[in-house]
């Protein structure tokens, strides 16, 4: 069986273009996978087509071989960025080849179920409010009723995820801010009740300061994670916040650390509780079973990062079941009509009372649908709430 063509997509997702990617065979056999990040979705996009063509002619069966040689291979232009995000797609489309040539679900590749039923927490739920805490706490409740017992959110000011002129150049917020996110985040906790996980996201967008002193504050309310309160670039000074940070508050990282290697200073430090590999940045399914395993030797948890497309999705539940170390796996609430519209059984299908219910369904268990993605193409001209 030798690999004989790539196909990548760009297509418009809720907050950014989705990466979607299929192998063919000479056999018929074909795998789909996702390489979805931003901002710079079309870097992604091309970077997944020419890694694509580096793997014309090669066996599919070898995923390893594959992931060890495109590694490798594109190390010298950097090991993380877009190259890795394309080798994650390549990884989870040959997986889901793999796996439906034996027959099997991907999770058994992986090395069988721990469970079936992944339990989620809701993101993106927040959308049709204002940043008061009189919405917050009226679209949380709706979370509960819908059957989850987790959220996330960033009660901060800077609603924007890229840097610019809304946002103090030294990542500061004033006093007022500092009190309008508390009770933003106050409100969320009386709105959802105290047995209801709650996860605070700074996007890396405080300064030391200001991050150690809100993490003291909402400490109070009982968060179950104060994510990203330093970025990915100085684990040194990471663990000088965990020093200075709440002992009840867990530090949750690692949506924008790439491969084993990249968390390993983290878990060497004892930095966090949890951490959220991306699977379309972190090198795909295989590599996010190698980091839980990794991170099950410091009693780390696993809780992937997942504000991506259906196939994300799916391959995050598939590791998720494979692994003792499992916590939570991020699932967007509110998302684009056509999520469900792009494969071949809805994911809306699989989720119950705030879990993903895995079906027995060989590879990921969908196919992709072409029609349906050249329908709702990808976005390249920026405009507001949409990053591309």
């Amino acid at each position: 069986m030798k690999i004989i063509d790539v196909k990548v997509w760009l297509v418009e997702g809720v907050k950014y273009n989705w990466t979607l990617l299929k192998i063919y065979t000479d056999t018929g056999h074909t795998g789909v996978g996702e390489a979805t990040n931003w901002p710079g979705s079309p870097i992604v996009f091309e970077a997944a087509k020419h890694v694509g063509q580096r793997i014309i002619g090669l066996d599919p069966m070898k995923t390893d071989f594959i992931w060890t040689k495109l590694y490798r291979d594109l190390n010298w232009i950097g090991p993380y960025g877009a190259s890795m995000c394309a080798i994650s797609g390549i990884d989870m489309a040959l997986l889901d080849l793999k796996a439906k040539v034996l027959g099997v679900p991907c999770y058994e590749l992986l090395g069988g179920a721990f469970r079936k039923e992944i339990l989620l927490y809701a993101n993106y739920w927040f959308t049709g409010g204002g940043h008061n805490p009189e919405d917050y706490a009226q679209q949380a409740s709706a979370v509960k009723r819908a059957g989850f017992t987790g959220l996330k959110f960033d009660p901060f000011a800077h609603t924007n995820y890229l840097y610019g002129e809304d946002l103090a150049a030294n990542l500061t917020l004033t006093a007022e801010q500092q009190d309008l996110a508390f009770e933003v985040s106050k409100a969320v906790r009386d709105g959802v009740g105290a047995d209801f996980d709650i996860m605070i996201e700074t996007h890396a967008m405080l300064n030391y300061r200001v991050a150690v002193q809100m993490a003291q504050r909402l400490s109070e309310l009982n968060i179950t994670w104060y994510e990203e309160p330093a970025g990915p670039e100085n684990a040194d000074n990471l663990r000088a916040m965990r020093e200075r940070i709440p002992s009840n508050v867990s530090i949750c990282v690692g949506e924008r650390h790439y491969t084993r290697h990249g968390i390993r200073p983290v878990l060497e430090k004892n930095i966090c509780d949890i951490m959220m590999p991306d699977i379309t940045r972190c090198g795909g399914p295989s590599e996010m079973k190698r980091m839980a395993t990794m991170m099950e030797a410091y009693n780390v948890l696993l809780a992937p990062h997942n504000p991506n497309g259906p196939l994300s999705t799916l391959a995050s539940a598939h590791v998720c079941a494979s692994v003792p170390n499992f916590f939570r796996q991020e699932f967007m609430f509110n998302d684009v009509s056509w999520r469900d519209e792009v494969i071949d059984h809805p994911i809306q299908d699989m989720v119950k009372n705030g879990h993903l219910v895995l079906s027995d369904r060989p590879g990921l268990g969908v196919d992709l649908i072409e029609e349906e993605m050249l329908k709702h193409p990808g976005i390249l001209e920026p405009r507001p709430g949409f990053y591309v």
